[in-house]
């Protein structure tokens, strides 16, 4: 019987292995072996230079400059994104307090789900042309027609948010939080409403506040939900590709501007990619994105790690 039961086992997964290590694994290792060579991407002559590729990313400038882009991502991102989602998904669920019905929500919570969610229905590019309009760099755009209506800035010398060394990061940062925040905000409350109405009224039974309900329950219960999201969130921030090459001047070179102050590496590997041919050296990029983003990943799930509460 045990037996039977392994050949079934090993008849389920193997064909999901085996399509896994092919469109998975093997392009992974493909990729380390052309970060040893000096290809073009678009000859099929390469000569082996070995681990100087990488050598040569340590001296490269603008490649640091875009790690610490991305390292900057990866905790901003994640930390505001996810106190942003559990502070809604906690008023949309249990910040109405108690009722005649109990804990429940605020009122028009169901609405406020579908609002906060509107941002995941929309694909880069819409986010792309919505937000140009929103950092439009004259007084038409709406955060420049604000700030001029409330007479903080000047009509003649409008910012340029996208164009500015100084904003350029912070406004792709506040874009990736407002199109996130909506889906964690909808994890998060399905994982709050498995958590026992009984907790949440004992509390209040014991005097406890907003605040003290949300730190001393919601989120040591919630714990394994952040700590996935977490992750997902960390992965993301590494990336970022679709929305600084979109955004951010140059236009047709994959953004990273003006002067490299919003370039990640994912839009500087396919700069060198493609324009540069420099294939090889873009290769070495990726090899060290999958491994920083590896390394978090693990140390996150580490760092995080708690004793399951049941309930």
């Amino acid at each position: 019987m045990r037996h039977r039961q392994s050949r079934f086992i090993f008849g389920f997964l193997f064909v999901p292995v085996l399509l896994y290590a092919v469109l998975v694994i093997w392009p992974y290792l493909q990729t380390f072996g052309y970060s040893l060579t000096d290809w073009s991407g678009f000859s099929p002559s390469m000569n082996f230079v070995g681990l100087k590729n990488y050598t040569d990313l340590l001296h490269d400038d603008v490649f640091m400059t875009a790690i610490g882009h991305n390292l900057l991502l990866l905790v901003l991102l994640p930390t505001l994104t996810i106190l942003l989602a559990l502070f809604f998904a906690f008023m949309l669920n249990v910040g109405g307090r108690g009722g005649t019905t109990g804990i429940q929500g605020v009122r028009g919570a169901a609405f406020y789900k579908v609002v906060f969610f509107l941002p995941q229905v929309f694909s880069v590019a819409i986010l792309v042309v919505l937000f140009e309009g929103v950092y439009r760099s004259d007084p038409g755009g709406l955060l420049n027609g604000v700030l001029v209506k409330l007479g903080l800035e000047n009509p003649q010398h409008p910012i340029e948010w996208l164009s500015d060394p100084d904003t350029v990061f912070w406004c792709i940062l506040a874009v990736l939080i407002w199109a996130g925040v909506g889906f964690y905000l909808v994890l998060f409350s399905a994982a709050m409403q498995s958590i026992p109405k009984d907790i949440y009224e004992a509390a209040l039974l014991d005097g406890s506040g907003r605040a003290q309900t949300f730190l001393k329950i919601t989120i040591p219960l919630l714990w394994e939900t952040i700590q996935t999201a977490w992750v997902f969130l960390a992965i993301a921030a590494m990336d970022a590709f679709a929305l600084v090459s979109s955004m951010t001047p140059p236009a047709g070179l994959y953004g990273g501007g003006p002067n490299h102050r919003s370039e990640v590496i994912a839009t500087y590997l396919m700069r060198n990619f493609l324009p540069l041919g420099k294939a090889g050296y873009a290769c070495a990029m990726g090899v060290v994105i999958f491994f920083i983003t590896l390394v978090l990943s693990v140390v996150s799930l580490r760092v995080t790690r708690r004793e399951r509460i049941e309930y």
